[in-house]
């Protein structure tokens, strides 16, 4: 567990210590003054498939990681916000399409990886697609043509495969 960005106690600014609080468990950030525990756990990544156009619809990344390479649209999830609202708040914001989700594709999570990633399927309600915050490139690819060797990540092949089947 890389823990070195976290020193401080964010109660009290007492030190972390690492301790493992309960056997089987990882170690834990425990402050030393007042005993409070940090726990790390994963970041939440929502995002969503859908298809116009007679295709999906898939986004070129123009940050790290991934840059350059294809995916569909998503992002993190901010506190007290529904999976299902950031994914679709992330797709207007990644491709200026309206979406409405309409059922989870799948939860896909990685050894020693840190966001897990929430994807679901969704319909288009209204918008064009094009490039706009974080994105190179807006297209829509026939079920038969999808760029596969030239996805971001893991999960974005996975979760289309799983598209695919499903719907």
């Amino acid at each position: 567990m890389n823990v070195s960005e976290y020193r401080f106690c964010p109660r009290c600014a007492g030190r972390f210590e690492n301790r493992v609080l309960k056997e089987g468990e990882p170690e834990r950030l425990v402050c030393g003054n007042c005993g409070f525990v940090f726990y790390l756990g994963p970041k939440l990544v929502a995002g969503a498939i859908f298809e116009m156009d007679g295709g999906i619809v898939l986004i070129r990344r123009a940050i790290e990681p991934g840059y350059g390479k294809w995916t569909f649209p998503g992002g993190f999830v901010e506190r007290g916000e529904m999976a299902e609202a950031a994914a679709e708040r992330e797709t207007f914001e990644e491709t200026g399409v309206e979406i409405e989700t309409a059922g989870i594709v799948g939860l896909y999570t990685y050894e020693g990886q840190i966001p897990a990633i929430a994807v679901f399927a969704a319909r288009a309600v209204s918008g064009e697609p094009k490039p706009l915050d974080e994105t190179l490139d807006v297209r829509s690819f026939p079920r038969d043509a999808l760029p596969w060797d030239a996805m971001a990540f893991p999960s974005t092949e996975q979760a289309l495969k799983d598209f695919l089947r499903a719907f």
